[in-house]
């Protein structure tokens, strides 16, 4: 189980540093871009198929992506049951 449960916590950190990187303007041709492309690439897979279920909720002028949060607190509770 402690396999599982790492994998979890790595999967958690790259949600989570996508987050924070969406946040800031990226260069195409930066380093920093490659990495948000890997990042991308790592939880787009799971991330696009919430992203048809669960809407973006409209604030203001934009709208919020409220999928990697669902993510997150799916790791959490899935880690809450196996690890």
């Amino acid at each position: 189980m402690s396999f599982v449960c790492t994998l979890l916590q790595i999967y958690l950190l790259i949600v989570l540093v996508r987050i924070v990187m969406s946040w800031f303007p990226l260069r195409s041709d930066g380093p920093a871009a490659q990495i948000a492309g890997v990042l991308v690439a790592l939880t787009e897979p799971v991330l696009g198929p919430l992203r048809r279920i669960i809407p973006s909720v409209p604030m203001g002028g934009t709208r919020l992506d409220l999928s990697p949060l669902i993510l997150l607190l799916g790791i959490n509770i899935l880690q809450g049951i196996i690890c």
